[in-house]
């Protein structure tokens, strides 16, 4: 079965060929069942794979064809499973599944159904190459590739100019962590001859020992990378912005792909961050100031899905710090439960807005839990587990790892566990307020219908899995179940935690659940039946401040776009672009000269013609031509 992973990559890129070549010719109904159908079957054989898996967990290499061969650079097409990239397929074929299918009814009177679906394949089978590439170049392919159709997806309404700007400001924002990461891989190849991770993975602590000035670069530049990739601080603006894209477009980016790519490549890379650890120790600090920034902004945002943006930069953030002080599988494990109940966010704010006919302020809502019944229980599901209510949520075991061994861990310390406690108050207070402020109080908009099944399974199943899915990792003072830690550890090694503090677990656990239910309170003594004015809500200039994101854009604006800008204008007409400009103007003259020679009479052609045959046999017949 392992010998069939090539197919688990092809079939998004058959199903995206298919539609591509198709067009229009074809019902709708055909492009959609083909849309489907090659993610959903990649997402069953990675099922079926996965169950064979976890009976022989053993690394898995298959080489599909040697790419090119140039001196010392001859990677190949080749796919490496382990537990690591056996997470991320089952996170994207599975979750990416159920929002093609949501997408089918939520699109469907798009004029661009075949269009979309053609960029969410794309987008699906570039995000398995990345993670399942066996080198670093085919890696760069899917990551690259991913940037490509974020861009397209984000900008996928693209008449509306606004959606082109988010869609450029993504792509070249990301493209600024992509170059520090390029220039990284280099300083790997010429340091280790090769591209390929495990070879380079292997040989590392053999060639720079720890806090090595070569390896500390390159262990920051691939930081550069993951940053703007994951839209961690300092390149987290472009985030909010994509927000103008589809909502299956946001649970996709947000969930199973896009995002997540910053943060498989420090686990994938990890023995790099362990020789360097300064730079781990960035990578903590970066995550746990952007848990708290993006939270604080997520506070005072009006517009559902930008809750969920801010959010999702917050929640990185745990995964960042989780990542910095060596907790890697408890990174991992809140990456996969937060894919589960950050795709339910959205596919279900997606859906209120769809039946609200694209209202996305939360103020305009109200009321809609006895209305909308089934995705009120849904998004309350997924709220709880991003809140991280205790114990009866998965988002509850993922995060409470992160926070404890945030302190634990030999690399983690108190400002650390206070930034993530922190962090933790502040989700449950913003997520609390987005369900008060949409599903109680007064109706202010009424929902127009009710959502079919192809919406409304994917909700169900996400919701069984934002519950469910935290009992494989309970936490060892419990119940001694560490089902996904014992699966990881055969690749990544376990977080170190001192005796000493052992028997300390306990009283962080109870701080943690305090913190939690205290958010709740709050967010249901400020919002809960309150009668907000249903226009957009005053704010002071401290609140303006923290609704823009705490003013990045006017921060980069000021210092890198401006400048640029200005520096542009200056250099607008220098010497080179004069050249280059009369090379234009003298075509543009002989173009209107050649012009004037087009009369449309018969006998002024004819003089040409015979002109031109008299000068050319002159020249022949000339002694000293």
């Amino acid at each position: 079965m392992k010998e069939l992973l090539w197919l688990i990559v092809a079939l998004p890129f058959a199903g995206a060929l298919i539609l591509a070549i198709s067009g229009r010719r074809f019902p709708r109904v055909f492009h959609a069942v083909t849309g489907v159908a090659s993610v959903g079957l990649s997402a069953l054989l990675t099922l079926i794979l996965g169950s064979r898996f976890l009976a022989d967990s053993s690394p898995t290499l298959q080489i599909a064809w040697q790419w090119f061969d140039v001196m010392e650079l001859a990677p190949s097409i080749g796919f490496y499973l382990d537990p690591v990239s056996m997470v991320f397929i089952f996170i994207i074929t599975f979750v990416g599944a159920l929002i093609h299918l949501y997408s089918v009814e939520f699109m469907w009177k798009e004029e661009g159904f075949v269009r979309f679906f053609v960029y969410m394949n794309l987008f699906v089978g570039l995000m398995l190459v990345l993670v399942l590439g066996d080198n670093l170049l085919l890696l760069y392919l899917g990551w690259e590739g991913v940037g490509m159709c974020s861009y397209l997806l984000i900008g996928f309404w693209y008449k509306n100019p606004s959606n082109g700007y988010a869609a450029r400001k993504a792509f070249i924002v990301t493209r600024v962590g992509d170059a520090a990461m390029a220039v990284g891989f280099y300083i790997l190849f010429m340091t280790f001859h090769t591209l390929d991770i495990q070879e380079i993975l292997q040989s590392a602590p053999e060639v720079w020992t720890g806090g090595s000035g070569w390896g500390t670069a390159a262990a920051f530049l691939l930081l550069g990378g993951a940053v703007g990739k994951s839209a961690q601080l300092p390149l987290q603006t472009w985030l909010p912005d994509a927000m103008t894209a589809p909502s299956p477009v946001s649970a996709l980016i947000h969930a199973a792909t896009m995002v997540t790519a910053g943060v498989y490549l420090i686990a994938r890379t990890f023995v790099l961050f362990e020789i360097a650890p300064s730079v781990q120790m960035s990578v903590a600090i970066i995550g746990a100031l952007t848990l708290l920034i993006a939270g604080v902004s997520a506070l005072y945002q009006h517009d559902i899905k930008k809750v969920l943006a801010y959010s999702t930069i917050s929640q990185i953030g745990y995964m960042f710090l989780a990542l910095g002080v060596g907790a890697w599988s408890a990174a991992l494990f809140h990456l996969m439960i937060h894919a589960f109940f950050k795709a339910l966010l959205f596919l279900g704010a997606g859906a209120i807005i769809w039946l609200l006919h694209d209202e996305h302020n939360m103020y305009k809502m109200g009321g809609l839990w006895k209305k909308l019944p089934v995705i009120f229980w849904t998004f309350l599901i997924a709220s709880a587990a991003l809140a991280a209510l205790p114990f009866i949520t998965a988002g509850y075991y993922s995060k409470d790892k992160i926070i404890w061994l945030s302190y634990a861990s030999d690399k983690g310390n108190l400002w650390l566990w206070i930034a993530a406690t922190a962090g933790a108050f502040i989700t449950a207070l913003y997520t609390f307020r987005m369900v008060f402020l949409t599903f109680f109080g007064k109706v202010k908009s009424e929902p127009t219908g009710r959502t079919g099944p192809m919406m409304t399974i994917p909700l169900i199943l996400l919701a069984v899995l934002s519950f469910a899915a935290g009992f494989i990792e309970l936490p060892e003072n419990m119940v001694h179940l560490t089902l996904f830690s014992d699966f990881i550890g055969s690749v990544l090694p376990a977080a170190v935690v001192a005796s000493t503090v052992h028997p300390m677990e306990w009283i962080f656990q109870i701080v943690a659940i305090v913190v939690s239910i205290s958010a709740l309170f709050l967010a249901y003594r400020w919002y809960y039946n309150k009668d907000f004015p249903a226009a957009e809500p005053e704010r002071n200039a401290a609140g303006q401040f923290f609704f823009h994101g705490w003013n990045f854009d006017w921060l980069y604006d000021l210092l890198l776009v401006n400048p640029f800008v200005y520096l542009s204008k200056i250099n607008q007409n220098d010497i080179i672009d004069l050249f280059y400009t009369g090379i234009a103007r003298l075509s543009a003259l002989l173009h209107r000269m050649l012009r004037r020679t087009q009369t449309g009479k018969l006998d002024w052609y004819a003089m040409v013609i015979a002109t031109g045959a008299i000068i050319l046999l002159s020249l022949i017949f000339l002694p000293w031509f």
